[in-house]
């Protein structure tokens, strides 16, 4: 049994490793994605205050 035990070792290794990367670019994927969201939204913001300006200056 003790010769399996280095394989077996190093395949829970690799398994706890590989989830812990998995873990860290699905974290890093979501604080982009939340950057990005957040800049969508203020380009938004700022489209509709400079059509509601252009809007009252039209009227005025």
């Amino acid at each position: 049994m003790k010769h399996l035990r280095l394989p077996l070792t190093l395949v829970h290794s690799w398994a706890v490793a590989s989830q812990h990367r998995a873990r860290r670019n699905a974290m890093v994927a979501a604080t982009d994605l939340t950057a990005r969201r957040a800049e969508m939204l203020d380009v938004q913001e700022f489209i509709v205050a400079a059509t509601q300006r252009r809007a009252l200056a039209a009227h005025a």
